[in-house]
């Protein structure tokens, strides 16, 4: 599950001058109240690295943090937003783990989206990053709070040991098919190991092709079978590898598609993906989000979000 090119909706920005964008910023935080469109139009448009030396020359000509300025000067989504722009990726995914562990309950959701969906490297470099700055480790946090066989999925998860590899086995993907079968479908009872010794462990081709032997043994798609023999966690974290493994921009289409409709906006999986995704893949998720909802996720953010919080989304989103 390697990251494929740069389909995000921010890119580099051409003639940058951090130095002029710290002026601005500045500008931005001055007085009485301040101008959210203006740190919308700075930090929406410029990358990850380019807002890194931003952060650098604003530490330089003022000697404070950009991050601490502008968390005393904003609040709500916006902040948050903002806030989360301003990371590097692998410590925002840190940040974000951390949150969903640390907060009153656990959000299994943030667990499930960030570690079912990132490659070896991704994780390795997050378990680095969040050792650093909280001095636990990931692991030992997750197995804190999670328990189970959940519990013991993240955990192969953050092993980052999954074959990435485009080798595909196929007399070992027709004996993974029958033995998931054999675990699942044709038994009384579930053997949830089987499932996370094949799902966690295996490289996306191979995986698609257990997943065509899969279909042809049972009769029924795997998605549907792990709907029927698991519930909860384990049910929704086996869902999204397969989502991931068949379709990463999809799986968070889907995802934001959700966080958007019913009652209530669920604002941190949509602000999440929006920060994490804007210079990855987001293009491909908007054409995905329209493909399977046939409305843009421009015109689903315009509807659901308001304020400086929306204006900053939708420019993260780019043009509809």
């Amino acid at each position: 599950m390697a990251a494929i090119g740069n389909r995000g909706t921010v890119t580099e920005a051409a003639n940058f001058n951090p130095e002029a964008d710290v002026q601005k910023l500045r500008e931005a935080m001055k007085g009485a109240g301040t101008n959210e469109a203006a740190i919308t139009e700075v930090l929406a448009h410029r990358t990850i690295a380019q807002r890194q030396r931003i952060k650098e020359a604003f530490k330089q000509s003022v000697g404070k943090d950009l991050a601490d300025d502008l968390s005393t000067e904003l609040s709500g989504n916006f902040r948050t937003v903002v806030l989360g722009l301003l990371m590097l990726q692998p410590v925002y995914d840190a940040y974000e783990l951390r949150t969903a562990i640390k907060g009153a309950g656990t959000e299994e959701a943030c667990l499930i989206d960030i570690l079912a969906s990132r490659s070896n490297d991704e994780i390795k470099t997050i378990n680095a990053f969040y050792k650093k700055k909280y001095e636990k480790s990931l692991e030992d946090d997750v197995s804190g709070d999670t328990s189970g066989m959940f519990c013991r999925v993240l955990v192969s998860l953050l092993t980052a040991g999954r074959d990435e590899s485009e080798h595909v086995d196929e007399a070992q993907a027709i004996l993974d098919a029958k033995e998931i079968y054999e675990a699942g479908e044709a038994r009384w009872g579930t053997d949830e190991v089987k499932f996370l010794t094949v799902l966690c462990v295996r490289n996306r081709n191979h995986l698609l092709r257990v997943f065509d032997e899969y279909r042809k043994v049972s009769g029924k798609d795997i998605e549907e079978s792990i709907k029927r023999e698991m519930s909860g966690n384990l049910e929704d974290v086996f869902l999204a590898i397969v989502k991931c493994v068949r379709s990463r921009p999809a799986f968070f289409a889907e995802r934001l598609y959700k966080s958007m409709k019913g009652l209530g906006t669920t604002d941190s999986v949509l602000i999440r993906i929006m920060v994490a995704r804007a210079e990855i893949d987001m293009l491909d998720i908007k054409e995905q989000f329209q493909k399977m909802y046939g409305k843009s996720l421009h015109s689903f953010i315009k509807g659901d979000t308001s304020g400086d919080y929306r204006k900053i989304l939708l420019e993260l989103c780019g043009s509809e």
